[in-house]
């Protein structure tokens, strides 16, 4: 039997995920601000703790949330969009975290202008 498609959970997913990820950036700009003051001998590639892991994960889960809810309301059944959504989230955060390690490494390494991006020609 076929139930109801699962809106809510996509505008709750949606919204788990725009919450957390403006903690993430919250986090995330007054981790790199105290780290830039103090310069201190702790890296930067140590701000991945708990502190910032915590609002990531929020967003991780928001975006399987959401998009196992936008697979199911195109008919797929719900085991299946979980199957493909729990994967992806899981592999793309990866992705994600990892990058944003090696861009702590590069910032620490290089400075504010190892990230600019527009003076690129």
């Amino acid at each position: 039997m076929y139930n109801d498609p699962p809106y809510f959970l996509l505008v709750a997913g949606l919204l788990i995920s725009l919450v957390s990820g403006a903690a993430f950036e919250a986090v995330l700009k007054q981790s790199v601000q105290e780290w830039q003051q103090h310069r201190s001998t702790r890296s930067l590639a140590t701000l991945q703790g708990t502190q910032l892991f915590v609002p990531f994960l929020g967003i991780s889960l928001g975006i399987c949330l959401f998009l196992s809810s936008g697979v199911e309301i195109f008919g797929f059944p719900t085991k299946l969009a979980y199957a493909i959504s729990v994967p992806l989230t899981l592999f793309i955060g990866w992705l994600v975290w990892r990058q944003l390690g090696k861009i702590l490494i590069q910032l620490e390494q290089g400075g504010s202008k190892a990230l600019d991006l527009d003076s690129w020609d």
